[in-house]
Order: C-alpha cells, then sequence, then structure tokens
C-alpha cells in the first residue's frame, strides 16, 4: 500500500507550490519576485512612446507559478515600490509620472494579467499541458496590449496608439508567450523527476 498516495492525483499547478507555503516563504516569493520583475524591467530596447522590456514575461511567469492571487498581489508589490520612486521601472524609472504617461496603462494591466495566467494556471493551463500554457501566456499579452493601447489611445490617438503602441510588441508577444511556456515546461518536467 502506498501511503505517499493523496486522494487526488492531479499534479500540482506550479512546480513552487506556494499555496500550501508557510506565511513567510510566500512572503519571501513576494520580494523575491519583485526583484525579478524589477530586473526583468531592466532588459529592454529603447522605443517611443513605449519601451519593449521583459516585464510581461515576467509577469506572468510570476501569475503562472506564483498562483493568481499571490501572483496579483506580488506585481501590485513591485508597482507600489515604483510608485515610491523606487527605480524599479523600464530603464530604472519610478515615481508616480510613469503612472500618468504612454505606459501607464500597461503599468495598470500587470496585476489583471499576473491574475488571468494564475488562474489559468490553477486550472490547468500550465507547464503540465504547455499547448495551454502558451495560449494563457498569449492571451495575458494581448490583454496587456489592448489594456495599454486603449489609455495610450487616450493621449496620442486610436491610430498612433496602435501603430506605436500594439503592433510593433505583437511579435515579442508572441516570442514571450513560447518561452514562458518552454520555461513552465522546463520547471514542471524538472519537478516532475524521482530523487535518485
Amino acid at each position: 500500500m502506498n501511503y505517499l498516495s493523496t486522494p487526488a492525483s492531479k499534479p500540482a499547478f506550479s512546480p513552487l507550490d506556494l499555496q500550501n507555503a508557510p506565511l513567510a516563504l510566500r512572503g519571501l516569493a513576494v520580494v523575491l519576485g519583485t526583484g525579478i520583475l524589477a530586473a526583468a524591467s531592466y532588459v529592454s530596447v529603447p522605443m517611443i512612446p513605449v519601451p519593449i522590456t521583459m516585464q510581461t514575461l515576467a509577469v506572468t511567469l510570476i501569475g503562472a507559478l506564483y498562483g493568481w492571487r499571490l501572483g496579483a498581489a506580488t506585481v501590485v508589490a513591485w508597482l507600489a515600490e515604483a510608485a515610491m520612486g523606487m527605480p524599479v521601472l523600464a530603464g530604472g524609472a519610478g515615481g508616480l509620472q510613469s503612472f500618468a504617461g504612454p505606459t501607464a496603462g500597461y503599468l495598470f494591466s500587470f496585476p489583471v494579467i499576473a491574475a488571468m495566467t494564475g488562474f489559468l494556471a490553477e486550472m490547468g493551463w500550465n507547464g503540465h499541458r504547455p499547448l495551454m500554457a502558451f495560449v494563457a501566456m498569449i492571451l495575458a499579452n494581448l490583454l496587456c496590449l489592448v489594456i495599454g493601447g486603449v489609455v495610450l489611445a487616450f493621449m496620442i490617438g486610436a491610430q498612433k496608439a496602435f501603430l506605436f503602441g500594439v503592433l510593433p510588441f505583437l511579435v515579442g508577444a508572441g516570442l514571450k508567450s513560447a518561452l514562458g511556456a518552454a520555461i513552465l515546461r522546463l520547471l514542471a518536467r524538472g519537478r516532475a523527476k524521482p530523487a535518485a
């Protein structure tokens, strides 16, 4: 008889299994997550009016690995750091002015897309099903572009917002989604390997 088996044979949605972790470990995960988000912000290709960064990759991975609640909370904590003036956004930006400029809509979308990928990961769209993980990530990336583009349209007009704030980012959204799904798959496979 296998005493280690559980009634539910469904694998955990994330190899981190933070939903069952002690509160202190979840707090540490939030701190580490904000650091990862800040580091991803520094990987940037300058463009006008919005730079290309690795932020959406980091945001969606945080959501998928942390779950929707902790993922969204981590992203909100990172944005709070930015609002307090810490240089954690693209190009070392920080301060409230970042939430009123061309990148505002994209920033406000981040907790939403983290929650979205986290929720879908909990529903099985995760590293155990990489195609579904990719779909979750691409949907989140597209939602980010829609929200960011709509807010940008109020500043520079709909046509310019699409041409400069959405269109140049579509290929990157696909590539980052594929990379994110691959990372989730590798982590899931690594966790599934039995100990030697």
